[in-house]
């Protein structure tokens, strides 16, 4: 094989993540057995999206992140997914796959998309727009572009979310030891009050504070979602090894009792052969 062609095989996968030769494994540029037992997991999960290590508070910050959204219940519905998967006699691994798979725009996908409404706000702030303004706007043309709900804030179960409540104590602990700016969490509670100032309550959910904390933390937005699917992998993981410890053939989204409303055509009986066009 001449040069040029070897260097073109060479360069077929580039990457800045991890470089491999026969006994060597260094991540980021660390030897690994450096990192084992030195580095906690949400450090690791740091260095590996953002390329260096994080400092001590910020990524203790980062933990309580990942440990927030862990799980919530099997009514959630890639969590139900996963379950009703592995009931089906497929590997653990499949049914991880198939609840991760549920994670889209509408269930997973809105701590993300509450991480770019909020950058936006801080812009027009950093343009000089006072936050409201920049807030009032923001939330009119989301709701013109996507509809009335805003990513981030109520929810259907929790009329006050607890993980939104502690995670936002942190952010405030940061905020008073100069750790992060504060400005992504200010901004997330101006949006609270424009939409609670109808008369009815509508707080920051675990997505929106979670959105606040990641974009404190300097993380990019298009990050949000791949974060989110870390920290629900692990529930998903817990439920499915116990749907395959309890057992249970083909288990539905409910019980063969209460069945389901068919909405389609009456009985009927295909036409007399040669009568259909």
């Amino acid at each position: 094989m001449r040069p040029a062609d070897l260097n073109a095989v060479v360069d077929w996968w580039q990457t800045d993540i991890v470089d491999i030769e026969p006994g060597v494994i260094r991540l980021r540029g660390y030897p690994v057995e450096q990192l084992i037992g030195h580095v906690s997991f949400p450090a690791m999960i740091w260095l590996m999206l953002r390329g260096e290590l994080p400092e001590s508070r910020h990524a203790d910050l980062f933990g309580a992140v990942l440990v927030a959204a862990v799980d919530h219940g099997p009514q959630a519905p890639s969590i139900a997914t996963a379950r009703m998967a592995a009931t089906c006699g497929v590997g653990i691994n499949n049914a991880m796959a198939s609840g991760v798979n549920a994670l889209g725009d509408v269930h997973g996908g809105a701590g993300e998309q509450c991480m770019r409404l909020l950058a936006r706000v801080i812009d027009g702030q950093d343009k000089g727009e006072e936050v409201a303004f920049a807030v009032r706007r923001e939330l009119d043309a989301w709701r013109t572009e996507h509809g009335r709900f805003i990513p981030g804030f109520g929810h259907r179960f929790h009329h006050v979310d607890p993980r939104a409540v502690r995670l936002a104590e942190l952010v405030d602990e940061a905020h008073a030891a100069d750790r992060v700016s504060g400005k992504y969490l200010a901004a997330a509670r101006e949006i609270e009050r424009s939409l609670s100032s109808s008369g009815r309550s509508v707080p920051m959910n675990i997505d929106g504070i979670a959105a606040a904390v990641l974009l404190e933390l300097g993380f990019p937005w298009q990050l949000g979602r791949g974060v989110f699917i870390l920290s629900r992998s692990v529930g998903i993981c817990a439920h499915a090894f116990e749907q395959t410890r309890q057992g249970g053939r083909i288990k539905g989204p409910t019980p063969p009792a209460v069945g389901f409303r068919y909405t389609g055509p009456g009985p009927r009986s295909l036409p007399e052969e040669g009568s259909t066009s």
